[in-house]
């Protein structure tokens, strides 16, 4: 047989051994409880094998995934020993900037905004680091994106940040009050029991960024005020952190009105996600302000994604589906749009056009004439 027809032979893929101690890091915090996270680096690199007895981590498998799960792992140990208490996003953050060489995930993922509770809130994803930054560097803020992303959590965390550090000597928190169904008539209780529901989210963030007891003294000395957006009409906030959100539910009047509200040595957060928009018609003044305020110094609009989602990871996966079958939708009533125009153009070609059927304005009786 002559040489050529032999098969080409494959080359062996070069494999790699690791190993080295974690040292001063709790394993649990940085395996996870029932070794859940140890788990997802596993799935991260299918093909290496990952072993950990004690604090003594080993690594083998192909060169190149035994080098990149070192590394990860790695990462994941100097996050643990900066404060962070790793979850599942850690690692997939993790695995995504290192993958795209956008620099370390301990220095990217380690600001902590806040400390409260023995738990430190800080950006977990390279999208929730940008919109922190763009916070701290802009007057006005928008954080746009789908649900889960943290744009209102971590606003009111940077807004208590602000009023701790005496940056600002206020935080007023405001939401437009729309309902999603329901409506506010039918609701028992005076109008501030009405309007409470749609304000207790706000509420639940501050009592878990700051100490229960103070917060009812700072909302009664107006430290901190929580109020529906139609109570900032006629105002001028002076030297406060102001957070707007849910603000997809805002009419382009509502949006106009409280972004002129801005005073001197004050900040604006406006959050909202443009999916979920609740208005019964009408545009929303979210989407409207994209487009009339883009290019301005000093605002910045930050734009989460899915990949940005800090909740259960099936939520990414809903918002992905729900993007894909809303743009199917937008394609198909374009597509509809099109067809028709096209059919009322070939019509009139054909010299069948509404304008055609009708005689010309001489010969058309005039009103009141009698044949």
């Amino acid at each position: 047989m002559a040489s050529s027809d032999l098969p080409a032979s494959s080359e062996p893929i070069p494999t790699a051994h690791a190993e080295f101690p974690v040292d001063g890091v709790a394993m649990v915090r940085l395996l996870g409880p029932q070794d859940r996270l140890l788990a997802m680096i596993e799935r991260q690199y299918p093909d290496v094998a990952l072993l950990v007895r004690g604090n003594q981590v080993s690594l083998d498998g192909p060169a190149e995934q035994v080098h990149a799960a070192e590394r990860l792992v790695q990462e994941l140990i100097q996050l643990v020993r900066n404060g962070a208490d790793l979850g599942p996003v850690d690692v997939t953050s993790s695995v995504r900037i290192l993958e795209r060489n956008e620099g370390s995930p301990a220095e990217v993922l380690s600001q902590a905004i806040l400390t409260s509770k023995g738990k430190s809130i800080r950006p977990k994803t390279l999208g929730q680091k940008a919109y922190v930054d763009a916070i701290d560097l802009n007057t006005i803020t928008f954080g746009i994106g789908p649900a889960g992303t943290g744009k209102t959590y971590l606003a009111m965390a940077k807004a208590v940040q602000a009023l701790q550090r005496k940056e600002v000597d206020r935080i007023i928190l405001t939401r437009p009050a729309v309902e999603a169904g329901e409506r506010l008539g039918f609701l028992p209780g005076t109008l501030t029991d009405k309007i409470d529901p749609y304000l207790r989210p706000l509420y639940d963030a501050l009592n878990e960024m700051m100490d229960p007891e103070i917060v009812p003294k700072l909302l009664a000395a107006g430290t901190i005020e929580v109020a529906p957006l139609a109570y900032m009409r006629g105002r001028t906030l002076n030297n406060a952190f102001v957070v707007l959100d849910e603000a997809q539910n805002t009419t382009p009047e509502q949006m106009k009105m409280f972004l002129t509200r801005l005073g001197f040595g004050t900040r604006m957060v406006v959050t909202g996600d443009v999916t979920q928009i609740d208005l019964p018609g009408g545009a929303s003044g979210l989407q409207l302000v994209t487009r009339v305020l883009d290019g301005i110094p000093d605002i910045h609009f930050a734009r989460l994604t899915s990949e940005d989602v800090v909740r259960h990871s099936l939520v990414g996966r809903i918002v992905d589906a729900y993007t894909k079958y809303d743009a199917e939708r937008q394609l198909r009533q374009y597509e509809r749009t099109q067809a028709d125009t096209d059919d009322g153009n070939r019509a009139e070609r054909r010299g069948h056009g509404p304008q055609d059927r009708r005689p010309p304005s001489s010969e058309r009786p005039k009103r009141g004439w009698r044949g």
